[in-house]
């Protein structure tokens, strides 16, 4: 009885992406990949989702480790706002972007007065803003595999006269590495694959902010062909990186 709506969902998930292999230009796929735009817009993802994802993992594993070793008031609610962006429209996240790193944000003014500095539509905003929506994926993931981790080898290195840094170092991070390299895959797709946050926060400036995703939207008006192309990339980029993550999701 189960079978059918299993079908019936399996061929929602599935079609959509069936109309985009089938309605691809196959034959002047290269030439259009070849295309400055698009390799702009690509350079540029891979720019940003990359640094925004070492962004992710120079703040995110001590935060994962906190959450998962130390016990403190409002943990709870450290661990709740620490996954909002997971289900906070990204659109919403761009404009609290722009109200706290703006020119005139909580925290922009005095970057803007004391360094001028200005992080919204610029290619440092769209790092921000990848990285803001992105976090939350490596967090879950580095903090489930410190859990999962056996505390009787950090006991072992104390006892021999290791201090808490070189333990982290030298038994803990190799630990937990699966879940640091898992979370930090998801986290890079998920910032090549933003648009709401980016968009609102960083614009859509050819060569300085349009990535992928938004290079995607500004195609179809113009070129759809071209849109499909960019998809295309996206999707494969996607099935890759599930297929890299295979028994090894801890979400």
């Amino acid at each position: 009885m189960l079978v059918l709506p299993a079908l019936i969902g399996l061929a929602f998930l599935v079609l959509p992406l069936l109309g985009l292999l089938v309605r691809a230009p196959w034959s002047t796929l290269g030439t259009r990949l070849a295309r400055p735009e698009i390799l702009d817009a690509l350079r540029l993802s891979l720019l940003s989702a990359t640094l925004a994802t070492l962004l992710c993992l120079l703040v995110g594993v001590p935060l994962a480790w906190v959450l998962a070793r130390v016990d403190f008031p409002g943990r709870r609610l450290v661990r709740a706002l620490v996954t909002v962006p997971l289900v906070l429209p990204p659109v919403v996240g761009g404009v609290a972007l722009l109200l706290a790193l703006g020119r005139n944000g909580l925290v922009g003014r005095w970057l803007d007065r004391w360094f001028g500095l200005t992080l919204p539509f610029t290619t440092a905003g769209v790092v921000l803003a990848e990285a803001f929506v992105a976090l939350p994926f490596l967090v879950i993931s580095v903090e489930g595999a410190v859990r999962a981790a056996d505390l009787r080898y950090e006991d072992a290195a104390a006892t021999l006269g290791a201090s808490r840094w070189t333990t982290f170092r030298r038994v803990t991070l190799p630990l937990i590495a699966p879940g640091v390299g898992a979370g930090a895959v998801l986290c890079w797709a998920r910032a090549l694959g933003e648009f709401g946050a980016t968009i609102t926060f960083a614009g859509n400036f050819p060569g300085r902010t349009q990535t992928m995703p938004l290079a995607v939207y500004l195609a179809l008006e113009n070129d759809p062909q071209a849109a499909i192309v960019l998809s295309l990339v996206l999707l494969a980029v996607s099935v890759v990186v599930l297929a890299g993550l295979r028994g090894r999701w801890v979400l």
